[in-house]
């Protein structure tokens, strides 16, 4: 049992039980396990987009895959580029960096110290120097221990110095949000805290298509940026990708379902739930919803979110991190002071202010996806606008 010590308590209590070592009270006699609901980490369907055709020859990727070749054209078409962080030389936990020590040597991609703090540190350091830096932080959950690093020495660096120095070739990959079994320290979407923060950029793809083209465009950007990967779709998310180099533009929302009655925002997993909600909105609801992935959250698109709630005239924002201080609110607010829109109705489908748990059949976090976010359409038919209420 103790070799069991850091399982969840039923698969300790499972474990147990299959070796015979469960027994209740006095009497010795096994104590059989009540079967527990099936374990659904996916609370979504992946969607692809079509195929492109504007970059040439294409390849079946999932998210990883997408991450992995978009390094290494990196690295083939920079000689100053170099990929550092924790266990990236073989391949990191994720798999994003395989391959790549191989074929590019020692000194371009390599191990760091258990250290974020020093991880970005370095980071900046080689950016300042010229050079192309690609940091790894193993979890978006670890990445608090360099936050002075990012906000403090990285985001300030070009205005403190009269644009005589700058770091804008530094940037700074994270795997992101829900995995169904992270529980506390695996599972955080912590882009809040750094859209608070001038001076560095904030992106969250939602595809392998759009994870590759984003993340080259982040490392050519002039400004240094947090790169957050949705881990659930690493392996989840498999489409067609283009081999050669492409860049898809920062700052530049994406419409996916055009419609009438509300407009619906999310970025990284999400959107792949809005877009099964906005189905099912228009078939159970008859309401027909418009659908945007917001891609970038620091410098974000406000004039393609303003412009369909114009549209509209009412707006949903779903997110995994917490409500309070969560993303929607900014959203929310600046949509609201738009003169063309006074009428607005907004309303913000988040994560709970509470911890993730281990067990994803437990945890209140991940069952509210796509029922809370339909239910809070249903509060809106095409033709009524009732008040919003309040929700902590």
């Amino acid at each position: 049992m103790a070799a069991a010590a850091g399982l969840g308590l039923r698969r300790v209590l499972v474990l147990a039980s299959r070796l015979g070592q469960l027994r209740a009270g006095m009497g010795g006699r096994l104590l059989p396990l009540a079967a527990g609901p099936r374990r659904h980490a996916a609370h979504f369907t992946f969607q692809p987009d079509a195929e492109p055709s504007a970059h040439g020859q294409t390849q079946k990727m999932n998210l990883f895959q997408s991450i992995t070749s978009a390094l290494d054209n990196t690295l083939s078409r920079d000689p100053t580029a170099v990929i550092f962080g924790e266990d990236v030389a073989f391949g990191g936990v994720f798999r994003c960096t395989v391959g790549l020590r191989d074929k590019y040597g020692k000194d371009r991609v390599f191990n760091t110290p258990l250290c974020e703090q020093g991880i970005v540190g370095f980071g900046i350091g080689v950016a300042v120097a010229g050079a192309t830096a690609i940091a790894e932080i193993q979890f978006a959950d670890y990445i608090f221990p360099a936050f002075d690093q990012i906000v403090n020495e990285a985001a300030k660096y070009r205005y403190r110095s009269g644009d005589l120095f700058n770091c804008g070739s530094l940037t700074i990959r994270a795997p992101w949000g829900c995995v169904g079994h992270g529980a506390l320290y695996h599972s955080q979407s912590p882009e809040a805290f750094f859209a608070h923060c001038p001076g560095i950029k904030v992106v969250i793809p939602r595809s392998p298509l759009q994870a590759k083209g984003l993340l080259l465009s982040c490392i050519e950007d002039k400004n240094p940026c947090i790169f957050f990967e949705p881990k659930i779709l690493y392996r989840a998310a498999v489409e067609q990708v283009p081999v050669e180099p492409y860049y898809i533009p920062l700052s530049q929302a994406e419409v996916l379902q055009e419609g009438s009655d509300v407009t619906l925002v999310a970025w990284g997993t999400q959107v792949h739930v809005i877009r099964e909600v906005a189905t099912m909105a228009q078939e159970k609801l008859g309401v027909s919803c418009e659908v945007i992935d917001l891609k970038t959250i620091l410098p974000w698109d406000t004039e393609a979110v303003c412009k369909s709630v114009v549209k509209t005239g009412r707006l949903l924002i779903s997110h995994e991190a917490p409500l309070t201080g969560g993303f929607a609110s900014e959203i929310s607010s600046t949509v609201q002071e738009v003169d063309a829109l006074p009428d607005t109705r907004s309303k913000s489908v988040t994560g709970k202010l509470c911890e993730l748990w281990h067990s994803p059949t437990m945890d209140p976090n991940l069952h509210w996806k796509k029922s809370r976010t339909l239910h809070s359409n249903g509060r809106w038919p095409p033709h009524h606008l009732p008040s919003i209420p309040t929700e902590y």
